[in-house]
């Protein structure tokens, strides 16, 4: 970056500027009142061919590539359940290896995102897409032709592997390429396509299953992998900006032996963040894998207060998701008679609540956050976005309790879809803005947040997807259900905890990591 480069700032786009698509104006320095040196902030670091200066359709078309991609994350841990009989009997394999290769699945999609977000910091997203799609690509192929259940188990994860990159990559690149202000919306829409998994997931493999066999439902997946990873070779241009990576920041300081120390205050508003050391500060750099361990900014990110106590609510929201998925299922094979494919048609009403609850939820995020942010001098930080959950808190423990109910007593399916509904509605449109937090708290380690989050639920939907069966063997949905309605009430407490002491505690946490990075005290 040229030196006079480094010496303009980045004027966010006005209200008039967003609506025709016009990129924020990059303008000489102006001396704020009371300032004696412009700012320059990691969210608006100067950079070639910025992102987010892209046109919309550019950017509507990288968010329905990444959307298309995590539809294989939510659909490849759902498809198999309707083939599981067939797979049992013609690999001779025991229940519980049935479903070792379930719950170990959804482990390892949780917590390998955060391998995936270290080597996009080096290698950037791209990259990072077309290695992870492969991977599953050929794990599906292997599934598919696989003799004994042993082979099976070990392609699953490898399926695992490929199919998880996008959990935190794809969120990471919605930062890239949007503004704060715009990401809820755009994450509601993203986080759809998994979605889709859990209500179409049931359909599609039970359909495949009984007219061809359960080898075809891998095939399938085969062939959605190679249409995405032909989309990303084709049609996907590379977000990545390491200037607003605070790897990158951090090594950039370490190579110019910290010469350029920031001592300012941190900024309170979100898309403003603390101010950072220029690429013109030194001659270029390129990352290394000797540069990058993943896990300490996995980590750096579960030492913020703030981080950790947010994830306990994301981790319960996602597993009672997967719960719930999972033991209606089984409810509908073991006391309605329902086959693989009426199971699914119910499901579904599951599936399209949380959709609507993802889009709405993410529009809501996104009004609520401009509203207080108007209502606050045109400043915002984080926590605002958490206020939109409010409106739909009352809703999910009551809808949790009918559900749990309805399906103890056997009353018609139809009820059973109105809860399932429901359930699905409230519970997104909670997770939606959770997640959207979760990046807009942690700016500039984007991807590594989103995969702490990743790893957190994915931990939760194991232990989830292992104590649902015997729970509810012992204490029937009524009990199970009742249980997780406690469980979400508790996770909208700890919501409204964060809301109320969150900013206290990140800004806490950001003056401590300055002073630690400027070796102070």
């Amino acid at each position: 970056m040229r030196a006079a480069d480094a010496l303009a700032v980045t004027v966010a786009p006005t209200e008039a500027e967003m609506d025709t698509g016009v990129s924020p104006l990059q303008v000489p320095p102006v001396m704020a009142k009371g300032l004696d040196k412009p700012k320059l902030d990691i969210e608006h670091a100067l950079v070639e061919d910025d992102p987010r200066s892209w046109s919309d359709t550019r950017k509507t078309g990288i968010l329905i590539i990444i959307s298309g991609a995590s539809v294989i994350a939510g659909l490849c841990a759902n498809i198999q359940n309707p083939a599981n009989a067939q797979i049992e009997q013609q690999l001779h394999a025991s229940s519980a290896q049935i479903s070792l290769s379930l719950s170990l699945f959804i482990l390892v999609q949780g917590n390998f995102p955060v391998l995936w977000s270290a080597v996009s910091e080096i290698k950037g997203r791209k990259l990072v897409y077309l290695a992870s799609i492969l991977f599953f690509t050929l794990g599906s192929a292997i599934v598919a032709v696989s003799q004994s259940i042993g082979l099976l188990i070990g392609m699953r994860i490898l399926q695992a592997v490929g199919s998880s990159a996008v959990l935190s990559v794809g969120a990471a690149t919605l930062a890239d390429i949007y503004e704060p202000h715009q990401r809820g919306a755009k994450v509601g829409i993203y986080y759809c396509a998994p979605l889709l998994g859990p209500a179409l997931g049931p359909i599609i493999g039970g359909v495949l299953t009984q007219a061809f066999s359960w080898r075809a439902v891998f095939w399938f997946l085969v062939i959605w992998g190679g249409v995405i990873l032909s989309a990303f070779l084709a049609l996907f241009k590379d977000t990545f900006r390491k200037e607003r990576s605070l790897m990158y920041q951090s090594v950039l300081r370490r190579r110019t032996n910290g010469r350029k120390r920031v001592n300012e205050k941190p900024c309170k508003d979100i898309e403003a963040q603390p101010p950072i050391a220029t690429a013109g500060d030194a001659e270029d750099i390129t990352l290394s894998f000797a540069d990058v361990n993943p896990f300490p900014p996995f980590f750096n990110i579960l030492r913020r207060k703030n981080n950790v106590v947010i994830l306990i609510p994301s981790g319960l929201l996602f597993a009672f998701g997967f719960s719930i998925a999972y033991t209606c299922a089984r409810t509908l094979s073991l006391y309605y008679n329902y086959d693989a494919l009426k199971t699914g048609l119910v499901l579904l009403s599951f599936g399209i609540g949380s959709m609507l609850g993802s889009i709405l939820g993410g529009w809501w995020s996104d009004r609520t956050l401009a509203r207080l942010k108007a209502a606050n001098g045109g400043v915002s930080f984080p926590e605002m976005r958490l206020e939109s959950t409010k409106i739909v808190m009352l809703g999910l423990p009551p809808a949790v309790i009918g559900y749990a109910w309805v399906c103890q007593e056997r009353v018609h399916v139809a009820v059973m879809c109105v809860m399932l509904f429901l359930s699905g509605f409230f519970s997104i449109w909670i997770y939606s803005s959770t997640l959207a937090y979760v990046v807009d708290a942690n700016t500039g380690s984007s991807s590594s947040a989103v995969a702490a989050n990743s790893s957190i639920r994915g931990a939760s939907a194991f232990v989830a997807a292992e104590v649902a069966v015997p729970l509810q063997d012992a204490i029937g949905d009524g009990g199970l259900y009742t249980i997780w309605a406690g469980l979400m009430l508790f996770a909208e407490l700890v919501i409204l905890l964060v809301i109320y002491r969150g900013r206290q505690w990140r800004e806490a946490c950001i003056e401590k990591e300055k002073r630690k990075s400027a070796g102070v005290r």
